[in-house]
Parts: C-alpha cells; structure tokens; sequence
C-alpha cells in the first residue's frame, strides 16, 4: 500500500498575517464598506462555489476546462523527468489532472493551498489515480511570497494557477502577485494562468446572477460566517445579493445590500448601515489579451503562447 504524502507547511516571507476579525472590522470600518472576498471560503462556501461552476449561467470553468483538454498536449510539451509542476490554490486539483493524465509518471506535483483539508482529499483521491507521481503538498498561502524546499532549487518549475483567481486582484494587486510567483519559480520558470476576457456584459451578469440563487446564497454566506464567527448580528433578511458590471474599470462586483437602515455588532464593534447601504464583497476583473500581456510584462513576465475556446470567452496563457 502506498504511504500518503507529508503536508509541509511553508512560512511566508511576509510575517504579517491578517486575522478575519480584523479584516472585517477594517472593511466595515470604510466609506464604501467591504469585506475581503478569500473568506468566502469556508466548507458551506467551497461547497457553494463547487455548485456554482456547474450552473448553466457560469461559463469560466467548463470553458476553461475545454480549453485545457485542446492544448494540454502543447502545455506539457516541455516537460522533462524530474521537472516540477507547482500548482498555487491547487483546492480539488481537479483541473490539474488534465495536464497529470499526461506526465503523471516524470514529475513531482506540488499542491500548494491554505486548505490543509482540501489538500488531504485531493491527494487522497490522485494517489490513487496516479500511482507513479510523486506528490510533495505545501500549507501555505499563495498570496504572500513563499520560499519552496531547497531541495528543488534546481529543479525546472512550472506554476498552474488556473480558475481566473488572477482578475479577483486589481490590477496593481495583481502586478504583485504576478512578480512573486515569478520569485518562487525562478528564472527558468513559467507560468501557466486562466484569465478571463471581456465579452457581453449581459453574459457577465447572468454568470454571477444565476437564476437558481446560488451565486446569491454564496455571497450572503460571508454574511453567516461572520455571525458564526465573529459574534456578527447581520440580519441576512435584510441583505439582497447584487451583481453589476462597472465598464471604466473592466470588472464584475458582487454586493450585499441592505434593505433597510440597522446597526450591527462585529467582535464588539458597532457599525451603522444606512437603508440601500452595500457592502462591496468582490471584484472579477475581465481582460483582453493585450491588457493581461501588459499586466504580465509589468510583473517581469513574457507571453509565449495564449490559448481560447472557439466563442473568446476565455484564455490561458503560457508566460516565461
């Protein structure tokens, strides 16, 4: 029987470590309030989200999948024995076993995720799918600049960051983001990234206003887990989800509105919400491919090649 791989647990360089109350009090705490949207993700949120990418309204992941099925020969070309695949939020790896079902028997996988439950069920679950492949997973969070075992300072890496997490960042945010994996990866690196591209906003709209309410409900969880957590006393009745295009920025942004006026408490914070007030819970930024090939040079990058399914809804592209 095969031995289940060691989670390490990797330090970021950057030692400030934001806690959920403070952020939400912060958010709370602005003229536009906010909350930052990586606390979508507790198990009813991940949960949710996996519902969400398989409504009919929500294009992103089946595009982008059937993107990878038609270039995944041409991504995995480069890849030597021993070379490293690097996957940053690897979540369910499920997008990854695309590119695993083709050079599973020459590389080590390296699942990279602040999740160290959804890192124990995928590699439970590719373990199994993939006898051969050497899999090293890392606890650690993509968003600040991590340092990967020494023993791979050699290695050719690879980086898959799939999903179009990128467009969640603004612009300069993602610059920085982009400039770090470049860091961890190093100079004979590359990256492979989902980006979404601008289309319709009629087709943006439906995809995050889905008919069934799940993208609603989704929202509205933050909301619960605030509650939950922080001692919240959000009256989610009150709140409606909104979804809305702003075209001078190029973005989605989701908002949770309240009906009416009320005082809520958060950690012993008392914060008062006016009627019609939002709260600003995420962005998604679209892009064309010109827009994201500068946004990559900004950040030290270079395209090679992009990849789009047939209707331009989507893009993945290779950056070295």
């Amino acid at each position: 029987m095969r031995h289940m791989p060691t989670l390490e647990r990797l330090s970021a360089s950057d030692t400030t470590i934001s806690d959920f109350g403070l952020s939400v009090i912060e958010g709370l705490s602005r003229t536009q309030k906010s909350l930052p949207c990586r606390y979508f993700y507790d198990a009813r949120g991940s949960s949710l989200f996996e519902e969400i990418t398989q409504l009919p309204e929500y294009y992103p992941t089946r595009t982008e999948i059937g993107i990878l099925q038609a270039c995944a020969a041409e991504v995995v070309e480069g890849f030597s024995a021993g070379d490293v695949l690097l996957e940053f939020g690897s979540g369910s790896s499920i997008k990854t076993e695309i590119l695993l079902d083709r050079i599973a028997d020459r590389v080590v996988y390296v699942p990279l995720d602040v999740s160290e439950a959804a890192l124990a069920d995928a590699v439970a679950r590719l373990v199994e799918r993939y006898p051969a492949l050497e899999i090293r997973p890392v606890v650690a969070d993509f968003s600040k600049l991590v340092t990967l075992p020494k023993e791979f300072s050699n290695s050719r890496i690879t980086g898959f960051f799939p999903g179009s997490t990128i467009g969640n960042l603004a612009p300069k945010e993602a610059v920085r983001l982009l400039s770090n994996f470049r860091k961890v990866l190093g100079q004979s690196g590359r990256l492979i990234i989902g980006v979404d591209l601008k289309k319709d906003p009629r087709v943006l709209i439906r995809a995050y206003n889905d008919a069934a309410g799940v993208t609603a409900d989704f929202n509205l969880n933050l909301l619960l887990r605030i509650n939950r957590d922080l001692g919240g006393t959000f009256d989610l009745e009150a709140f409606r989800h909104k979804a809305l295009y702003n075209p001078r920025a190029g973005r989605i942004e989701m908002h949770l509105v309240t009906d009416r006026s009320q005082d809520i408490t958060v950690c012993g914070r008392l914060f008062h919400f006016a009627d019609g007030e939002s709260i600003h819970t995420e962005n998604s930024y679209k892009y064309t491919v010109p827009e994201f090939r500068e946004l990559a040079e900004k950040a030290g990058w270079k395209t090679n090649r992009v990849w789009t399914d047939p209707d331009n809804q989507f893009s993945v592209h290779e950056l070295t």
